[in-house]
């Protein structure tokens, strides 16, 4: 019974998808200006991103002991979930959209949970073409390694990714979850902005109270350095890349709790 619930809940929240989808391709194919002008936006974000690395080693032979390949294969790993985590959870505006505008009251008076529909409504595929980008930036940087390919690899990058997506979502959740507390328009989700792009690089060129504090207290070095270290040989960290899974899971459990915590002391935009 418990196991036939579990698929029927799957099942609804994916025939909510589909429909979530199909209304986002019927918008995006009368606007089909606004989806490219948004392809082009991110590809021309995450393009500056590069030409920061490569200015960076036009003046240095490496970053810590790491050299320009070996940054390379970090950006483009962290560049997978983050474009995974910007089309699935996009939930930079939660704060004006459901709390000051109210279209949290809306979203509760529905049977579906609140988080999944938040999700859903916000559903971006347009955010997949910089993770298909990172992929193409890891495996160049992969060949310009030499790194062996071994039967796993694939499979193990595909949990690394979960998990790593998982660390962004949670993290957001819970963060988002706060604007039930506060009337802010903005929340403080902005300010996490700066602080996950540390993800983008190795830990070790920090000091050691910024890698604390990318590590478990929040831990964007789980969306980067840590599950890349897996497939780098130099800098393998088998310990710290296969706790990205874990952390992922934790984390987004308990920014499940935090948020639906947040939901049950939400009384309304008017309150």
């Amino acid at each position: 019974m418990a196991a036939g619930g579990f698929f029927s809940k799957v099942s609804f929240v994916l025939s909510l998808f589909r429909e979530y989808l199909a209304n986002y391709l019927k918008t995006k194919l009368a606007y089909r200006a606004d989806f490219w002008a948004e392809v082009i936006s991110d590809l021309m974000f995450n393009a500056a991103n590069l030409v920061f690395i490569f200015v960076v080693f036009r003046h240095t032979a490496a970053l810590g002991d790491w050299s320009e390949a070996e940054i390379l294969f970090v950006y483009g790993y962290y560049m997978i979930p983050y474009g995974i985590f910007s089309c699935f959870f996009s939930l930079w505006d939660f704060s004006e959209r459901y709390i000051v505008r109210g279209e949290m009251d809306r979203v509760l008076t529905r049977p579906a949970n609140s988080f999944v529909q938040v999700m859903l409504e916000n559903v971006d595929p347009s955010q997949l073409v910089g993770s298909v980008v990172g992929f193409v930036i890891l495996v160049s940087a992969w060949a310009s390694l030499g790194l062996p390919v071994d039967w796993y690899d694939p499979l193990v990058l595909i949990v690394m990714v979960i998990g790593s997506v998982m660390v962004y979502a949670g993290i957001y959740a819970a963060l988002s979850a706060v604007s039930f507390f506060t009337d802010s328009p903005i929340g403080i989700t902005p300010l996490l902005w700066n602080i996950q792009n540390y993800g983008r690089y190795p830990v070790e060129i920090y000091n050691r109270a910024i890698r604390f504090f990318l590590t478990w207290v929040l831990p964007f070095a789980f969306v980067g350095v840590y599950p890349a270290s897996f497939f780098l040989e130099r800098h393998q960290n088998l310990g710290m890349a296969w706790l990205t899974p874990v952390v992922g899971a934790a984390v987004m459990f308990a920014g499940l709790k935090i948020w639906n915590f947040g939901v049950r002391r939400y009384r309304g935009a008017g309150s």
